[in-house]
């Protein structure tokens, strides 16, 4: 396994997380512990969940499957600030909020810390000096070990930096946004930010929901027990462009010898400012097919001709963004 460092912290975390998004959704509890337990023996340390995933099922099954031990072998990162409930005080980065948030976390995950605590999303109606004190608290506590944000655009990410610096709070270390060949559109202001500021990219969708994977084509747009035909609102994804692009994708691979798969996650993890690259996994199997991407070195041509086909992916609206109305 490679192992790099979360953006300019000391913290290493493996070159290819582990995304848990669908554990308790499409993926049942034995087999999403499998999967874990798959990904940690194959050297995976990095674990990444969200207080909302399958309605808290996400971050239950993680408690149970790192007992026995195996606590110690992940870097576990989980999220708060998207929607939660009804209630007034159950979204958003509020102190209010992220408090009760991370102590419910902490009792799923059984554990006493999360290595590192993610703002889910850029929060308008709360001060960014409310939510970096509430973050800095909190690893002073010993709760947290890290903080980072998620889906925050650059600027934002920049105010909140600034202000942390100005305090003497801790800084976000990371961000997640969607990253992948089919939305290039962090790398106009994110990725060189993030370069400039020792801040790591964390993408998600680095498959673009399994479009890139050969999945799916303009002929098949929705195979049985995929995630299109398992979550009608996935259809949202699979536009002509988009197609056409993993189409292109999968050509190239063939001709490589190597899955459409690890290609665009090899593509991924070499792209500047990149810390891991989170994969998500409903079958033990799967996981290990992830793992190929590792073994796969892009030489320049092929670079080149992922660069060109993906190029009109740069411009445009992301793949996908997650904000508070």
């Amino acid at each position: 396994m490679k192992y790099r460092r979360l953006g300019n912290s000391g913290l290493e975390v493996s070159a290819l997380g582990l995304g848990t998004n669908a554990f308790g959704k499409r993926a049942d509890e034995a087999a999403s512990v499998r999967v874990i337990h798959r990904a940690l023996d194959s050297g995976i340390n990095f674990i990444d969940t969200a207080n909302i995933y399958a309605n808290t099922e996400s971050e239950r099954i993680i408690g149970q499957a790192l007992e026995g031990g195996k606590r110690q072998r992940a870097v576990l990162a989980t999220k708060a600030g998207l929607v939660r409930g009804q209630g007034p005080n159950e979204r958003g980065s509020s102190r209010y909020h992220l408090q009760q948030e991370l102590e419910d976390s902490l009792k799923r995950l059984r554990t006493d810390y999360v290595d590192l605590y993610q703002i889910h999303t850029f929060d308008p109606h709360t001060p960014l000096e409310e939510t970096l004190r509430t973050l800095d608290d909190m690893v002073r506590s010993g709760k947290v070990r890290y903080v980072g944000a998620s889906n925050y655009a650059a600027w934002e990410l920049m105010k909140a930096l600034g202000i942390s610096d100005r305090s003497g709070w801790v800084r976000y270390v990371s961000t997640q946004t969607s990253y992948s060949l089919a939305d290039r559109t962090p790398e106009r202001e994110l990725v060189p930010f993030c370069l400039d500021q020792g801040v790591g990219i964390i993408p998600y969708f680095p498959l673009a929901g399994g479009i890139l994977s050969g999945k799916y084509s303009l002929a098949e747009r929705t195979p049985s027990g995929s995630r299109a035909d398992t979550d009608p609102g996935f259809g949202r994804f699979l536009e002509e462009k988009n197609l056409r692009l993993g189409e292109s994708v999968s050509r190239l691979a063939a001709e490589r010898g190597v899955t459409p798969s690890a290609l665009s996650l090899a593509w991924l993890m070499g792209r500047p400012a990149v810390s891991t690259v989170i994969v998500g996994a409903t079958r033990a199997e799967q996981a290990e097919e992830n793992l190929k991407s590792l073994t796969v070195t892009l030489d320049p041509e092929t670079e080149q001709a992922l660069d060109e086909l993906s190029k009109p992916f740069l411009y445009g609206e992301p793949f996908a963004t997650y904000r508070l109305s």
